[in-house]
Parts: structure tokens; C-alpha cells; sequence
């Protein structure tokens, strides 16, 4: 007898359906083809022994199960449940009041017929919505995650007996009802940390909003102790909230990497991801032999922290050259090719010197004559030109960490954030997959970040001076436009919610003074890192 039952295979962050054909005939053996992993392939002692705890037994006869399609590779033992429930209904042990076909079954079977948690449950369920399944069956420990899917009955089960008595009617499931919009604009974001916390610093807490209302890249440079870490723990806390479409892709990558707590919904907050710098390439960007979405993609739609970046490998620091340039990685392989998303706001910080002292108001700095150019030659120039604001960073004097008065808010800082990403969202309106200014290619550049005669002479003559590259230079116009929206959000007469007034804000000229902060942003150009201030022609 053939029965049929259906499965997901996870390719990138979207999923696939696999169809589970079983056929049980006369004979005594047990065959599994289609291009299935050695997971998968040990699968059949797990059905064994949940079966017989369950109260079934396996059949005596030539059983064949194949995973369709045969030239995709299915990995982990997710299958087990739907393989399980085929040979039951193939085996005719189990007659079915409910149709096999109409469900998508997955889940993990524990040798007591326990079924356990997987990871990825999202992208397949959405997929099961689109290809109009009726409903589906997961563990229970991700049965939240997936009733996320709206228009789709998600079923939680924690046993085999379960899934055999809901089919053959002997039981009920009641499924999982999830309201997505109402939750999602429920919910808030809730942190331990704010800006009001940091003492002094106020310029560097500018930069902070700059980087934040653009989406640009950042680095931090200053000694030990300067508050480098600290404050950018706190940037999440000034970043725009998340679109529902942005939660979904964002907990869809941390589904598919098994990082999702048992229970988990949609992601409500931007992710943060802060990698140790003994990090190797492959989990930064992601790959392996099972293909897992590395740090740059589970930081997609958030921030990627890397803290001492000098210390991190050359290897390293240059996989994430294209990757912040494409907003995406694609891991190829000999026999496969993955694209995984990874548009992400990167956040570095490092000490200027080894000894980590060098322009210190108070400390000498104890390193030898060229060793503080060595050490920034750790990051090399093509890196360092796609980090659009490089900012120096000093101790925090005494009197500003003793003084009482509390700093400005973050949710005071955010909503600046949060009126310039609007402008921003006007401006490019019309334009596919380009949502902030760092976003911006070098057509929407020359439309939308148009010098006048002033400014064009200031960049030419600042650019001459500091012997800067043609990527800079089109850093420092995307760093100038949001400075120019940030300056248009916080006039009084300005309007967020304004159609008219936000389409004036996004036609707005860049200014001399907006021109001259984002030049300032650019402490670490070769030509002018470590020497007088006096090469900047203002």
C-alpha cells in the first residue's frame, strides 16, 4: 500500500516541501533513498522503538520510503514523525479519519515515541500556508513559533500517541491560535539599559544618533575604560522598532538557526550580536557541513558588535568586505549554494595603540614609533573606507561622572531616530530594497545628496588634503544626507505624520554645516590619523 505524508526541507531561510512516499509490501527490509543525510538514515531505529512504545509494532513486511524531491539533500531527524506515520498507515496498523495529505507533519522522535523539538519551524510553515495545507503538526515546544502563520491550523503535540490518535479520531488537538498584528503591536521593546545612564560623552552620543537614524556603519576608537562597550550595548535602545515584515524575516533566520527559547513567537527587538574575535569565518558568515546562518545574518535587521577589532583575524575582517556592501552572503559549495540575508548595522570598537594610550589626555603612551600605525594596518583600507563614521573617543572627566543630572533618554533620542528613518522612508518610496540613506547607490546619491558650489569646494579640498578614496567620498554624502534629515526632524514646525512635509524634507539641500559634521566623522583616514587636526581645512 502507498500512503503519502509531507514534510519541509529548510534551504537559506525559506523552505521547501518533501514529500514522504511509503510503501509496504511483501518482503522483510527496510529501504530509505533520497539523498538523505546520516540523521535521517538513523531515523529508522527511532520509528522502531516509538512505535513499539507507542503500541504499534513494525511491520513485517519490505517497507520502502522515499524523500522527494531525490535531488535535494534533507538533513536532522525532523523527518521522523512523518516517516513514522507513513509506515503506521502504509502498514494499515492505523485507518485514518482525517486525510494524511491535507497536514504537514514534523518533529523529532525520542525512543519512548516522545516528539521533540526541531528548529526552522517558521519557514516551514509559511510554507505550508502558501501551498494551502490545511494544517500542521509540530512539537509542542515550537508550536508557538509557528502559529505566527495566520490562516493555518498549528497543531502541538508531545507524543506519537498523540498524532495517531488525532488522525484515527480516537483524540482531539485543539489547535494554537496566535493574533500576529495584535501581538506584535503589543508588544514593546523593553531594555536594561538606556542613554540616560552614560555620563559626558556627548558628542559620541551624537554619533550614535547619526549612525542609528541612517543605518550606518560605525567605530568607535579610544583607551580602556572610555565607555566604547557601554554605549554601544545601548544602541538597540534608539534604533527604529521592527516591522512586522522585518520580525518575521528576523525570527525566520533564528528559527532556521535553532537560536529561537522553546515557546518563542515573533522577535519584537532588533537583534544584538556581539562575537568573541576568536571567531572563525565560517561563523561569522555563516556555512558548514549543515548549513547554519552565521553572526552577520542572525545580526540581520540589528546590530553586529565587534568589540577589540583589530584583534579579530585578517580572514575574518575581510569576509565581511562584500557582505556589507551587498547586504547579503552567499555560501557556495560544491554541491550547494545557500544565500542567506545580512543587512546589518555594524558597530566596532578598538583601542588606538596596543598599549592602548596613544592621544590620551593623561596617560603616556608606551608604544614603539610605528606601532601605532601597525596596528591600525590590522584593519585593512577597504574595510575601513566602508565604516562610514570613525570616531575618536576620550576618558570621561571626573566632574561628569559624579554630576547627578541625568543624560538625555534614549526614548528621547529615538524618536529623532525614528522621524528621520520616515523622511527617509518617503524618499524612497519608489525605490526596491533601499530603506535608509546607508542604502543609498551611487544613481540615488546623485538625486538625492547634491552638493552646492560651497560644499562641492569644501569635499574637494578636504578629499585632496587627506588623500581620501572615491568610497569615501560617497560614505560621506550618505553621513551628510541623514545629518540633513536629522536637522529637518527636529525643526518645530516639522510634522511626522505630514505627507507634504515629510516629501519637502526628502527634497531638502544638504547644507555647509551638515557637510561639515559628517567630514568630521571621518577620524581614521589614513592621511590624517595620528597627526595634527590642522590638515582639515575648518
Amino acid at each position: 500500500m502507498l500512503i503519502k505524508t509531507y514534510g519541509a526541507a529548510v534551504q537559506g531561510i525559506d523552505a521547501i516541501v518533501v514529500t514522504i512516499e511509503v510503501v509496504a509490501e511483501k518482503g522483510v527490509s527496510f529501504s530509505l533513498v533520497g539523498m538523505a543525510d546520516t540523521a535521517v538514515k538513523e531515523s529508522h531505529e527511532r520509528v522502531v522503538s516509538a512505535m513499539t512504545q507507542t503500541g504499534y509494532s513494525w511491520p513485517r513486511r519490505r517497507v520502502v520510503v522515499n524523500l522527494s524531491p531525490a535531488d535535494v539533500r534533507k538533513e536532522g531527524a525532523a523527518y521522523d514523525l512523518p516517516i513514522a506515520m507513513g509506515i503506521l498507515a502504509a502498514s494499515e496498523q492505523i485507518t485514518c479519519s482525517h486525510p494524511l495529505e491535507s497536514y504537514m507533519l514534523m518533529g523529532e522522535l525520542s525512543l519512548d515515541g516522545s516528539v521533540l523539538p526541531i528548529r526552522g519551524v517558521l519557514p516551514m510553515a509559511i510554507k505550508a500556508r502558501q501551498l494551502g495545507f490545511k494544517g500542521m503538526i509540530v512539537p509542542q515546544a515550537n508550536v508557538s513559533e509557528a502559529a505566527v502563520v495566520n490562516n493555518l491550523e498549528v497543531y502541538g503535540v508531545s507524543s506519537l500517541r498523540q498524532v495517531t490518535d488525532f488522525f484515527t479520531g480516537k483524540g482531539t488537538l485543539e489547535p494554537t491560535v496566535v493574533n500576529t498584528r495584535e501581538e506584535f503591536a503589543r508588544a514593546s521593546d523593553i531594555f536594561d539599559c538606556d542613554f540616560s545612564e552614560v555620563k559626558g560623552q556627548e558628542g559620541v552620543k551624537r554619533a550614535f544618533e547619526v549612525a542609528s537614524a541612517g543605518g550606518h556603519n560605525l567605530l568607535l576608537v579610544g583607551p580602556p575604560g572610555s565607555g566604547k562597550s557601554m554605549m554601544a550595548k545601548r544602541i538597540p535602545t534608539i534604533l527604529p522598532p521592527l516591522s512586522l515584515a522585518e520580525a518575521l524575516e528576523t525570527t525566520k533566520i533564528h528559527s532556521v538557526a535553532g537560536r529561537l527559547k522553546s515557546g518563542a513567537r515573533l522577535m519584537t527587538s532588533r537583534p544584538y550580536r556581539s562575537p568573541h574575535h576568536t571567531i572563525s569565518p565560517v561563523a561569522l558568515v555563516g556555512g558548514g557541513t549543515n548549513p547554519v546562518p552565521g553572526e552577520i545574518s542572525l545580526a540581520h535587521n540589528g546590530v553586529l558588535f565587534m568589540d577589540e577589532f583589530p584583534e579579530f583575524s585578517r580572514q575574518v575582517l575581510e569576509v565581511m568586505r562584500q557582505p556589507l556592501e551587498d547586504r547579503h552572503i552567499t555560501v557556495a559549495r560544491a554541491k550547494y549554494s545557500i544565500d542567506y540575508p545580512a543587512g546589518f548595522m555594524l558597530v566596532a570598537s578598538m583601542n588606538p595603540c596596543p598599549c592602548g594610550y596613544y592621544n590620551h589626555p593623561t596617560k603616556e603612551c608606551t608604544c614603539s614609533a610605528g606601532a601605532v600605525q601597525k596596528y591600525l594596518n590590522r584593519i585593512s583600507g577597504p574595510l575601513l573606507d566602508r565604516i562610514d563614521l570613525q570616531v575618536e573617543i576620550f576618558p570621561v572627566p571626573f566632574d561628569s561622572l559624579v554630576d547627578k543630572t541625568p543624560g538625555e533618554s534614549s526614548a528621547e533620542i529615538r524618536r529623532r531616530v525614528v522621524n528621520a528613518r520616515r523622511i527617509q522612508a518617503q524618499r524612497f518610496a519608489k525605490e526596491r530594497n533601499v530603506h535608509c540613506n546607508a542604502q543609498m547607490n551611487h544613481r540615488l546619491l546623485s538625486q538625492h545628496a547634491r552638493l552646492d558650489k560651497e560644499g562641492t569646494e569644501l569635499l574637494r579640498e578636504t578629499m585632496s588634503r587627506l588623500d581620501m578614496s572615491a568610497r569615501a567620498y560617497d560614505r560621506i554624502l550618505k553621513v551628510a544626507r541623514t545629518i540633513a534629515d536629522l536637522d529637518y526632524a527636529t525643526r518645530e514646525s516639522f510634522d511626522p505624520d505630514s505627507t507634504a512635509l515629510l516629501a519637502e524634507a526628502a527634497e531638502a539641500p544638504i547644507l555647509t554645516d551638515h557637510l561639515y559634521e559628517a567630514l568630521a566623522y571621518r577620524s581614521l583616514d589614513r592621511a590624517s590619523w595620528g597627526q595634527s587636526a590642522s590638515k582639515l581645512p575648518f
